[in-house]
């Protein structure tokens, strides 16, 4: 896991071409002008899902982990926790293939994101994003999906 400022972003460019891709994407576009929805950076190797939702109470949370692909997710506007933990200290759900996502019982720690803050999961990290940060309130955030093959 990785957590900072996307002012800070260049620092982690050297992990790899295509965490790179994804951060100059952040840094370049007009996040809160894009659509909801998907948007191609690198065809299935890199894309972003941009989404505005209302963040949920502890009660709503669902921890949850990826195989395939890394999650960068960016909070464009507003703030919310985001739980993570070591996928060893989780009970193992069923993993779909189709939507790599496996869901989760256990419980992790959680870290607050606010608005120009970024969060890298890798793979087998779980996570449980969109959480309140104290009372629900609206927030913007763009996932960049980064496949790890």
């Amino acid at each position: 896991m990785i957590t900072d400022h996307l002012a800070n972003g260049h620092r982690y460019a050297a992990l790899g071409p295509r965490l790179a891709r994804a951060l100059a994407f952040l840094q370049q576009s007009d996040l809160p002008g894009l659509a909801d929805g998907r948007h191609d950076i690198d065809g299935e190797a890199v894309y972003a899902l941009v989404q505005r939702y209302t963040s949920k109470t502890p009660e709503q949370g669902r921890w949850e982990a990826h195989q395939r692909y890394a999650d960068l997710q960016y909070v464009a506007e507003g703030r919310e926790r985001m739980g993570y933990g070591q996928l060893a200290r989780f009970g193992r759900g069923t993993y779909d293939p189709v939507k790599d996502i496996e869901f989760l019982a256990g419980d992790g720690d959680f870290v607050l994101l606010g608005a120009g803050d970024f969060i890298v999961l890798w793979p087998g990290e779980v996570h449980m994003p969109g959480m309140a940060a104290g009372e629900p309130g609206a927030v913007t955030k763009v996932v960049v999906k980064i496949r790890m093959d």
